[in-house]
């Protein structure tokens, strides 16, 4: 069975039930543990009664050090903070060979068996890297790291445990959306993990971990229901697993913002606009079946100058400014 753990609250809980839907389609045998981090989403999820799937409240999950550091932390902070305990929590409590976190803005379009797969000849920590397109290197690479926190397995076993364990304290010590001292929230910690450990394996499998800062990088088709990643040179194609959908805002207006990486009308047409239409349809439904459900919109006047620069920005140049697909 393969083990998974996510976390996410009322303002990400669509995108968290796409996620589960797309596991369910994919994973011939899985169990998903998912930390609700607010009532809202406990209620709704304890409510929906998810086949293979755990709901761990706030109050179950937080211990003294977490809620210690969680005033000093904003929401995403917070999450950033959460995740390596997450883990920890689903090995302690529920006693599983392996637990995957994952991010809830995660869709998988294959079987994720195919990344776990790369897991042996003693290797039990996977970690997938962020594999930045030549534009965004320029912008991120210093500063968000070598490595993403997507997609990453620990194994119940010692040397992984140790691991963990450390990158754990770490993150209660330090975790914070800044770069400062070589550290960027949860994941610079991460950079030199092959180096210094010799079971963390580094993901191979180039369907794993598709994303907005990488999909210019390569191209992709469309066959018979699955999508294909197709790398320069290589002669062989290779299934997407997954699709990491950051930054994806919803306004009020008719329009979605997708962020700052630039992105084809390909990618668009063949990512986003389904994904896009799939939170429209889930936000419906949770507001037809819970009433106290408002799907969250993000704010289309910001106050801060510099987001009102970088919206006016994107208002006027329509850069990564799509309508809402309806059809």
């Amino acid at each position: 069975m393969e083990n998974f753990c996510t976390l996410f609250d009322s303002s990400y809980l669509s995108r968290g039930l796409l996620l589960y839907e797309s596991l369910r389609r994919n994973s011939k045998d899985f169990h998903i543990y998912i930390f609700a981090f607010d009532a809202l989403t406990y209620n709704i999820l304890q409510d929906l009664d998810l086949p293979d799937a755990t709901i761990v409240s706030l109050k179950e999950f937080e211990n003294e050090k977490l809620l210690g550091v969680k005033p000093s932390r904003t929401k995403a902070e917070y999450c950033w903070t959460s995740t390596s305990s997450a883990i920890a929590y689903v090995i302690d409590n529920y006693k599983v060979p392996f637990c995957t976190y994952l991010d809830a803005d995660l869709f998988f379009y294959g079987s994720p068996g195919i990344l776990l797969g790369e897991l042996k000849d003693g290797k039990n920590i996977l970690i997938t890297q962020h594999r930045f397109s030549d534009f965004a290197r320029i912008f991120e690479q210093r500063r968000a790291g070598r490595f993403c926190v997507q997609f990453i397995t620990f194994a119940n076993q010692g040397d992984s445990l140790k691991v963990l364990d450390k990158w754990k304290n770490q993150c209660i010590d330090w975790c914070y959306a800044k770069y400062e001292d070589g550290k960027f929230g949860d994941q610079k910690y991460l950079e030199n993990w092959p180096e210094e450990y010799p079971n963390v394996h580094v993901l191979e499998h180039p369907g794993g971990g598709i994303a907005p800062w990488n999909a210019r990088r390569f191209r992709f088709v469309a066959e018979n229901e699955k999508i294909y990643v197709l790398i320069p040179g290589a002669k062989e194609k290779f299934e997407i697993v997954f699709f990491h959908f950051h930054y994806v805002r919803i306004g009020k207006s008719g329009f979605a913002d997708i962020g700052w990486n630039r992105l084809t009308k390909s990618i668009i047409d063949l990512f986003y606009k389904p994904y896009i239409r799939r939170i429209i349809e889930k936000e419906k439904y949770l507001e037809g079946r819970f009433p106290e459900y408002k799907r969250p919109v993000f704010i289309e006047k910001p106050i801060e100058i510099k987001e009102k620069v970088k919206f006016s920005f994107k208002r006027l140049t329509g850069f990564n400014i799509i309508k809402i697909p309806t059809d």
